[in-house]
């Protein structure tokens, strides 16, 4: 049987023209979502608006868990800092200065470059407190930490090594150069007196020079300073 006047059928839907704005919105957001799925491995199909919530509060957690990591980095960075210093003087304290003193020790030998540590006491200090009070020392010993550490290099090392005993580590010097360097200290620790309450407070130091020689040992080097 024919049948005339047929006509083609038609599709079951309709079609409708995104305006070119809403088209670039949508195209930005869904390349958005494409990016951070692909980041996190899941599939753009799968990028329902749930999930999409879900990336983001991941990803706003994963950004503070970051900052917290930068804020405890920087606090536990000044709590070795304040460790390294000592109780009394913005100096090495003893255990930080004997690190130092291992590390530069094993500089030496193995680049074969020399160095030396410069051991200072200051002599007749009891007698100092005892007369003045334990006020007038700390200010002595205030008053030569700040004099040692402003004529020293920065690649050099200065420590309190006790009550009134003080080290410093010369990078890259020899023995002569380093018995040069200390007496330089001791002239202007002595060239500079210490005020007290409206009188001078008498200063008397000894220093002693060591230089490192291949396979010393921290502990010996500083003994024979």
């Amino acid at each position: 049987m024919k049948i005339d006047n047929s006509r083609p059928v038609r599709r079951v839907g309709t079609t409708t023209k995104a305006s070119p704005s809403a088209s670039r919105r949508q195209t930005g957001r869904v390349r958005q979502i494409s990016d951070s799925g692909a980041i996190l491995g899941i599939p753009e199909a799968e990028l329902t608006p749930k999930v999409r919530d879900a990336i983001m509060n991941l990803m706003a957690e994963v950004d503070n868990l970051r900052c917290e990591l930068d804020v405890n980095k920087r606090r536990l960075r000044e709590l070795e800092e304040l460790a390294d210093l000592d109780a009394l003087l913005p100096i090495l304290n003893r255990r930080a200065f004997m690190r130092e003193l291992t590390r530069i020790a094993s500089f030496a030998e193995r680049y074969h470059v020399q160095a030396a540590v410069i051991y200072f006491d200051l002599d007749d200090f009891k007698d100092v407190n005892d007369q003045f009070g334990h006020a007038a020392g700390d200010a002595i010993l205030n008053h030569v930490a700040t004099l040692l550490q402003n004529n020293i290099r920065t690649s050099d090392a200065l420590g309190r090594l006790g009550g009134d005993e003080f080290g410093v580590i010369l990078a890259q010097a020899n023995v002569d150069q380093a018995m040069q360097k200390a007496q330089s200290l001791v002239d202007v620790i002595m060239r500079v007196p210490v005020k007290w309450e409206g009188q001078k407070l008498p200063i008397h130091i000894s220093h002693g020079v060591y230089s490192f020689e291949k396979g010393a040992d921290p502990l010996a080097v500083l003994a024979e300073a």
